[in-house]
């Protein structure tokens, strides 16, 4: 031991604290031990919420819903009657500005203009304009807040809806769900923190391909990816145990799994085999949890009745709408509802108003029941698709038909409860609904508006992957929309 005496001698007490820099967190770490926080630790297990928010939240809850293909603002939201003496004339050149096209329309000899067929109505309070189409939407306007002047660079379904899920139009970043997930942890210990659901449309003459790659957790901890539940049958695939498989046997039957997967862990150290594990225990409580969820056999007459007639048939938006309010009050922290067939090259006459009638009673329901119950200052409400439509036909025009191809520069979402100020319209677009003339909003201002609704500072908001401190909003500049926020 003359070594160890040596060392004692020529030990300084800055050398001691320079060497052991981290020697009074490992034995902070080591008292711990010996309690539950500490025991999760050594297990590995995660803590939940993953991150913490930088400010008090004014949303805890968030319910998504995307209108895959890009709803066109002009037939619903953006009132352009200034386009009915354009009928059939060409769009000026000074308005297209050499915008790229889609080869939908790139190869088109002239793009005439198309004005709305449909009727428009000012409502409420705010005076805004709204479609025709929608006379459920219009009772409730005054708790909505429209930004008109959203824009993207993706003019292509895939990059578009990738782009507006997950702030990127490459995949396999991390979807918004999933940041909400790992930022504000989960309320309830017997279903997923983030779910997804997909309604089925009536009308099925254009549907696009809806890839779980859109809920996926990218770089984060997989616990934060979307759990999809199905909309007809059982809501997720194999939760049931087979016929003979009674609960008591599944439960050894899991911590056999679960031994092994511990052993493997040890070997390994993954800490995807612990997300693994806390699954497969969530599948387990499960088992328990969604066949309630589902059953929606004891809500009042009088609540089915604000979601409209479709709302007993599974599957149907009405009836998606109704059980993301019911996972929101279990302590689902974000839904995501996906619905299809508004990607209106042609026939806007036939399909648009099917569309609608998809969706106009639901939301007004989704509006009056959460807030009614208490739960629409605390759940934030999101609707719209990835992109916008274009002003002119995409192929034939006649007064009673056209289509609209797909248009980046500008479209039209709405947001209501979780601290948004309703009854504001923000944002304006010239006479063509083409170009915006105020107040733009990009994707990335639109996330960091979200992440500040749920407590977060988008900048300081981040999760270390490949030496990089990476965040929803990404490098470039984003903002705050301060002005939507009551």
């Amino acid at each position: 031991m003359q070594w160890f005496e040596e060392l004692k001698k020529s030990m300084t007490r800055r050398y001691f604290f320079a060497q052991g820099s981290h020697a009074i967190g490992w034995a902070a770490l080591t008292s711990l031990l010996g309690s539950p926080l500490g025991k999760a630790l050594a297990a590995g297990a995660r803590s939940e919420p993953s991150a913490r928010p930088h400010f008090p939240p004014r949303a805890k809850h968030v319910i998504y819903m995307h209108m895959v293909g890009g709803p066109p603002q002009m037939d619903l939201f953006d009132y352009k009657p200034v386009m009915n003496d354009w009928y059939d004339k060409d769009l000026p050149d000074s308005v297209r500005m050499g915008q790229r096209l889609t080869t939908m329309t790139s190869g088109q000899a002239r793009f005439p203009i198309a004005p709305s067929m449909f009727k428009f109505e000012q409502c409420g309070e705010s005076g805004m304009w709204i479609c025709e189409l929608l006379p459920w939407l219009k009772k409730v306007v005054d708790e909505i807040a429209f930004v008109r002047s959203l824009h993207t660079e993706a003019i292509n379904h895939e990059p578009a809806i990738t782009y507006i899920q997950t702030g990127n139009q490459v995949t396999g970043r991390p979807c918004l769900g999933a940041w909400a997930s790992y930022g504000l942890g989960s309320l309830n210990d017997d279903l997923p923190t983030f779910v997804v659901l997909v309604a089925k449309s009536t009308n099925t003459e254009q549907v696009q391909a809806i890839s779980a790659r859109l809920w996926s957790s990218g770089y984060l901890p997989g616990e934060h990816a979307g759990v999809s539940f199905r909309t007809s049958g059982d809501p997720i695939l194999f939760i049931q145990n087979p016929p003979g498989v009674p609960r008591p046997i599944r439960r050894v039957t899991l911590d056999g799994l679960k031994a092994l997967n511990e052993m493997n862990y040890r070997l390994v150290g993954d800490p995807e085999i612990h997300t693994r594990i806390e699954q497969f225990e969530l599948a387990y409580r499960m088992q328990a949890s969604v066949p309630d969820l589902v059953d929606i056999s004891d809500e009042s007459e009088s609540t089915l009745r604000l979601y409209g007639d479709e709302v007993r048939k599974p599957g149907t938006f009405a009836n998606t709408v109704l059980l993301a309010r019911r996972l929101v009050e279990r302590g689902v922290r974000f839904v995501q509802i996906y619905h299809n067939n508004w990607d209106t090259h042609s026939n806007v006459a036939g399909r648009l108003p099917d569309q609608c009638r998809d969706i106009d009673q639901p939301c007004y329901g989704l509006i009056k029941d959460l807030k009614q119950r208490g739960l629409l200052d605390s759940t934030l409400l999101i609707w719209g698709g990835e992109f916008g439509r274009t002003i002119y036909s995409q192929g034939g025009l006649s007064k009673s038909n056209y289509g609209r191809d797909h248009h980046p520069r500008c479209f039209t979402i709405w947001m209501a409860g979780g601290g948004i100020k309703g009854g504001t319209i923000y944002g304006e677009t010239d006479d063509f609904s083409y170009n915006i003339v105020k107040d733009p909003v990009h994707i990335r201002d639109f996330h960091a508006t979200i992440l500040y609704l749920l407590g977060f500072d988008h900048e300081r908001f981040t999760y270390r992957y490949q030496g990089l401190d990476q965040r929803l909003t990404g490098v470039e500049p984003a903002r705050v929309v301060h002005e939507l926020i009551a």
